[in-house]
């Protein structure tokens, strides 16, 4: 299925693409068969939702987090395994059923993001994190990992100066520096650990990214497919050493993530932009899920892990 990508990539024929975690259900479709009725996409500024009315009343979240003692029990699972040496850094997910006051596609046109997608009766998603660019000959791509609530003008340093979160950002910055290697040449890291800030009615959240590049090899100029193939999953959602703590993740977490933690962007037939599905809420029947978690390392409290994902727990509108 990926080979399409490849197909209309060298076709230059503008394409949408949502990628699952276990990219056992891919969807690839050209930008005029995508049917906005359907699928919204926002990918900074691309978008097909044109100008609707917006209603601006207050979008809520009533979340029934998953108990501490589930997931405490989960965690040392997590540690028990780091402590084996099978991880040293995974990133644990929970689904926490939520009563939403609103509709999924109110939340696609309210929520301040990046990168935005709407998928009719299934999810909704408002991420903050890019995956990867393509520029010509050039690749992108923007590890995100370290998050904490702006309580003060000292929140910034304070995020940047936790040995837990610089240990954990590190990783995955080399992983992803690795990753990268795969596909492409003169890999080196451009920016490393910049804050940025986001805003929710309730609170700031601050997270920290870095940048990647590249310069394609040539096998891999006109075959995006190959690339994500290459990629997938990605690894801020994952861990290191990504496909045992892959099997980690399967052992413990306790659902399917399905499209969550996939990726999903567009080609504009030169460019190509994709991000990482997080900030997601997900219909199951009548009843609503948001999907969300955090890095574990040998490092962690319970505690503060289990706060994180609460607090991950947000609609960025402001």
């Amino acid at each position: 299925m990926l080979k399409l990508m490849n197909k209309y990539f060298r076709e230059k024929k503008p394409f949408l693409f949502i990628l699952d975690f276990e990219l056992k259900n891919p969807i690839i479709l050209p930008a005029d068969k995508v049917n906005p009725e359907k699928i919204k996409y926002y990918l900074n500024g691309i978008s097909n939702q044109g100008h609707p009315t917006i209603d601006n009343s207050p979008v809520s979240l009533i979340p029934s987090a998953v108990n501490f003692k589930t997931y405490s029990d989960i965690f040392q699972r997590v540690q028990k395994e780091i402590k084996h040496g099978n991880s040293y850094l995974l990133n644990l997910t929970f689904k926490t059923p939520v009563q939403k006051g609103t509709s999924l596609d109110k939340i696609f046109y309210q929520s301040n993001a990046p990168y935005k997608l709407y998928v009719k009766d299934h999810f909704v998603l408002f991420s903050p994190e890019s995956f990867i660019k393509i520029k010509g000959t050039q690749i992108y791509t923007y590890p995100m990992k370290g998050t904490m609530i702006k309580e003060n003008e000292n929140s910034k340093q304070e995020l940047l100066e936790n040995k837990k979160e610089s240990a954990e950002h590190a990783t995955i910055t080399d992983l992803l520096r690795n990753d990268l290697s795969k596909v492409a040449s003169k890999v080196k890291v451009d920016n490393y650990r910049y804050v940025e800030e986001i805003e929710t009615p309730e609170k700031t959240i601050l997270q920290v990214s870095s940048k990647i590049s590249g310069t394609l090899l040539p096998e891999f100029k006109s075959n995006p497919g190959d690339i994500f193939s290459q990629l997938l999953p990605a690894g801020s959602i994952t861990g290191a050493p990504k496909f045992k703590t892959i099997k980690i993740i399967k052992e413990v977490e306790t659902y399917d993530r399905g499209y969550y933690t996939g990726v999903f962007g567009y080609f504009d037939g030169e460019n190509l932009d994709s991000a990482v599905m997080i900030r997601f809420i997900q219909k199951e029947g009548e009843k609503y899920f948001y999907k969300s978690g955090g890095g574990i390392t040998f490092m962690s409290e319970a505690k503060k892990e289990y706060q994180e994902l609460i607090d991950k727990i947000y609609v960025p509108i402001h």
